[in-house]
Parts: structure tokens; C-alpha cells; sequence
């Protein structure tokens, strides 16, 4: 297929939006009330809406105040983006209350069992995308849509006719016509669909201990928080979510993905000891500065301007931290259940390392399932909507200075220099 040419995003740090975008967004602020980021405001609007009163344990009150906290401390919010983001932490709270709404009359769904899920673990832009909905198109195996992420229960599933399609997906296919609208690049480096493979981490979210915050705004007072905090309690509410999907809609044997995983390995062995985990490796210069030009153009819905060069630096540090802590931790899975896939490797075969993965964690991988793999494959052939060209020089980073701080990585795991980021 002809692809579109490569892509250079020049308003990174001062974004500028189609002008019928503007008028919207800036009704939006004028049509609503004023925002308050507070705890008792969120859990009073989620009360409110859903009829619902009992957030289950309160330990997720810790967390949340935190996050609200460091928004106000670090976030530097336009008035569309204090919008945008107390509607997410909304939906959450109203996610919290639902699931534990479910919990309360179907108690049996706590015997539910989460055996031997397949976890790819790996930074973000390292393959671990394409790999999670390649393993995805399996019918065997149990995989979180996007569409379900964001209302694991929700009111309006309730109201689905027998044999129509759930009304979430209707819901969800607005929300991401309004994120083509306002970053129309974003599906070159991260394509979203309604019923594409999404991260565990928006289960996490709803027990308010989560990185998906940090990917929207940079909170430093809430990373300390959460990296001086057990993640343990909050990987096994995220685990009770899963048997909440799997009680509600089936499935087997479950596939999971977050870059969060490689920095709490001893909280993913505690939730899930019978785990096959999937290690996937790239050169770091490359993931940072990738990472980096996709998390500040998406900051654009939540801040105007954004600060680049901030961004840069954080994310510089918290891809450090994360590396230091795979390092350190990566033996602590069993060899006889776990691999490391190098990208070079899975982008010059990436069925091979299907294969491997499925051999590793006895998973059977029949003519139907190859079929499905293949279908997804061509229908989503890497770069179909072109690339963007990111370059570390837009976070006043120096490729030089952050190879130094990841050499250690690099050399651990013996992984190929790259120089598409110099």
C-alpha cells in the first residue's frame, strides 16, 4: 500500500487547532460550570449521576487526593483541560461505583478465577501495541477492548437490546471522533479503535494508583506518592476488574500489557504467580523521544502551552527509573516462564515471536487462530497512516546525555542502537 510521506509536528510546545475546533472547545468552557478539583466534589458529581453510594474500600481516597493535589501543584491545566480531566476522573469514580454496585449482588464473581494470563511488559514504543492485539485477534485468548476500558459495567449496558451492539461502543466511537478532530496526527503514532487491545492500566485507574495520569500530565508530587506506595492492593482491585469482564462477557485465558508492569514485577507476581511474561526491549534514546513527541501533542487537549522541555525531563527520568527497576527485578520471573523479545527482532518476524510466546506459555495456536492473526496483520500493516518524525531536540534533550543515563539498559540486555532520534 502507498503510505502517507513522513510527518514533522511543529506546534509540539504551542499547539494550534483547526479554527472550527477552537470554537468548540471554547464553548465547551464557557457552557460549563466552574470546575472544583477536589475529592468530596468528584465522589459527590459520581454519587449524583449514578445513583450509587458505596465506593468499596477507601483506601482509593489516598491516591485520588494525590492526584488532585499534584494537578493543582504541577498540572498547569487550560480551562478546557480542567474540563477534560475532571470528566475522566468522573468516569472513573462512576466506574468505581458500578463495579462495586455489581460486586455487592453477584458476589459469586469474587470466585471467578484469572489463570496464567499472558502479561507483555515493556516500555511504551517498543512493539508491545502491535504485539498485544496480534495475541488479541486470537479467539482463544480474552483481551481488553477500548471500548470496554472505559465502562467496564456502566448504566447504558444495561439498556442494550439482545443481539444489538452494546451502546458503549456508540459512546466510545464519539469520543475517539472527537480526539481525530483535535489530534489528527495521533493515530500515526498510536492507533485507537473501538474494539482495539487496551491497557489494563485504565482498570488500575479506577482504583485511582495508576502511571495513566502521568501520561496525560506531568505530576512529579504524585509519582513520589505513588512510587513511595505498595502497588500490590491496587493490582489485586485491577485483578478483581478482570473477574468482574470475565463474569460479565467470558473468556479464558487473559492478555495484558502496560509499560507500568516493568517497574512493579514484584506486584504483578504477587496478583498473577502463574504468569507467562512477555519482556520487550528497545533502544531507549529512541522510546524517550518517541514517547515524548506523542505524550506532548496529546497534552495539547489539557494544556495550552505545553512545556516541552519539561516534558522532556521528566519523562527522561521516569523512563530511568522504570529501566533500573526491570534491571533489577526481571529475574525475579522464572526463566521457564518468561522471554525477552528484542524489537529488531520482532520487526523482522514478529509471527516468529508469536510462536515463541505461545510455546512458552502452552498456549495452543491452531489454523483458526494464525487465520485471525493474519487478518489482523494485513489489515493494520505498521506506518498505514504514515510516520512522524521525532526528534529529541524538541525537549532540549541531547541524544548524548540520555544515552549515558541508559547505557546500563542497553548494554543488559545487549539491545541495537538506533539513530532515527539523533
Amino acid at each position: 500500500m502507498e503510505r502517507p510521506a513522513d510527518l514533522r509536528i511543529e506546534d509540539l510546545a504551542h499547539p494550534k487547532f483547526d479554527p472550527a475546533v477552537r470554537e468548540m472547545m471554547d464553548q465547551v468552557v464557557a457552557a460549563s460550570a466552574p470546575v472544583v478539583l477536589t475529592t468530596d466534589a468528584l465522589l459527590q458529581a459520581a454519587s449524583e449521576q449514578t445513583g450509587l453510594d458505596d465506593f468499596g474500600d477507601d483506601r482509593f481516597r489516598g491516591p485520588l487526593g494525590a492526584i488532585l493535589d499534584s494537578v493543582e501543584k504541577d498540572g498547569h491545566l487550560s480551562p478546557f483541560g480542567r474540563i477534560s480531566f475532571f470528566t475522566l476522573l468522573l468516569q472513573l469514580a462512576k466506574n468505581r461505583l458500578q463495579i462495586q454496585d455489581l460486586l455487592r449482588r453477584h458476589p459469586e464473581i469474587h470466585e471467578v478465577e484469572i489463570k496464567a494470563p499472558i502479561i507483555i511488559a515493556g516500555l511504551q514504543r517498543t512493539g508491545t501495541t502491535h504485539l498485544h492485539n496480534v495475541l488479541s485477534a486470537d479467539p482463544n485468548i480474552r483481551y481488553l477492548p477500548y471500548w470496554e476500558s472505559l465502562e467496564p459495567v456502566g448504566e447504558v449496558a444495561a439498556q442494550a437490546e439482545e443481539g444489538l451492539p452494546d451502546p458503549r461502543m456508540a459512546l466510545c466511537e464519539t469520543a475517539l471522533a472527537f480526539q481525530e478532530q483535535v489530534m489528527p496526527h495521533f493515530k500515526r503514532m498510536h492507533e485507537m479503535t473501538v474494539d482495539h487491545a487496551h491497557e489494563e492500566i485504565q482498570l488500575l485507574a479506577i482504583d485511582f494508583s495508576t502511571m495513566l495520569l502521568e501520561s496525560i500530565v506531568t505530576l512529579p508530587a504524585y509519582r513520589d506518592f505513588y512510587l513511595g506506595h505498595d502497588q500490590r492492593p491496587h493490582y489485586e482491585y485491577m485483578k478483581t476488574c478482570l473477574k468482574v469482564l470475565t463474569w460479565l462477557r467470558g473468556g479464558t485465558r487473559w492478555v495484558l500489557k502496560s509499560p507500568q508492569h516493568i517497574e512493579q514485577l514484584p506486584a504483578v507476581l504477587a496478583t498473577f504467580p502463574d504468569a507467562t511474561v512477555v519482556f520487550t526491549h528497545r533502544d531507549p534514546v529512541s522510546v524517550i523521544a518517541s514517547t515524548a513527541t506523542m505524550l506532548a501533542y496529546s497534552a495539547r487537549v489539557h494544556q495550552n502551552p505545553v512545556d516541552a522541555a519539561r516534558l522532556g525531563e521528566y519523562w527522561v527520568d521516569r523512563t530511568v527509573r522504570m529501566l533500573r527497576a526491570c534491571v533489577r527485578d526481571r529475574n525475579l520471573v522464572p526463566k521457564e516462564r518468561s522471554m525477552d523479545v528484542l524489537f529488531h527482532e520482532y520487526m523482522k518476524d514478529d509471527m516468529a515471536v508469536v510462536d515463541q510466546i505461545y510455546a512458552l506459555a502452552g498456549q495452543p495456536l491452531g489454523n483458526a487462530s494464525r487465520q485471525a492473526m493474519a487478518a489482523y496483520r494485513g489489515a493494520h500493516p505498521r506506518g498505514r497512516f504514515g510516520r512522524v518524525s521525532y526528534k529529541l531536540a524538541d525537549f532540549d534533550l541531547r541524544a548524548q546525555d540520555v544515552r549515558a543515563q541508559t547505557q546500563f539498559y542497553v548494554d543488559h540486555f545487549g539491545l541495537e542502537l538506533e539513530e532515527t532520534a539523533l
